[in-house]
């Protein structure tokens, strides 16, 4: 695939795989932008590269806000340092908040196992007596 190959909103959703309602979406947030070509909007490599660090950081938990804060310090910063400080400090809080979620999460699977557990003795000790044959 060349660099300068442009996609259309179909071309562009297949080979992401996500709908070319989702293009149009973050299209419409400011995420991308798109060239005309005629009345067809076309994507560059650029649009396809940007995109896909927009589903990266939607599948890791950032916010639309925070992704286009990203994207807006790559095209300005071209050290890239900015970018980078940014996005370590927002992977660290990320971490943090995913562990805090882990720990919240093992805590509940553990209350709910013992629940579980209690639950399944009750209803061992209140099961109703073997029917006896007629006879």
């Amino acid at each position: 695939m060349g660099m300068d190959r442009l996609y259309n909103v179909t071309e562009l959703a297949r080979d992401l795989g996500i709908t070319p309602r989702a293009i149009r979406f973050y299209e419409d947030k400011g995420l991308i932008a798109p060239r005309r070509v005629g009345t067809t909007r076309v994507f560059t490599h650029r649009d396809r590269a940007r995109m896909i660090l927009v589903l990266r950081g939607k599948r890791l938990g950032f916010s639309l806000s925070e992704i286009a804060e990203y994207l807006d310090l790559y095209d300005t910063d071209v050290t890239q340092r900015a970018q980078l400080e940014l996005l370590h400090g927002k992977v660290c809080d990320r971490i943090d908040r995913l562990e805090q979620q882990a720990e919240a999460l093992t805590e509940a699977l553990t209350e709910l196992r013992a629940i579980k557990a209690q639950t399944e003795q009750a209803l061992q000790q209140t099961a109703p007596p073997p029917r006896r044959a007629a006879g």
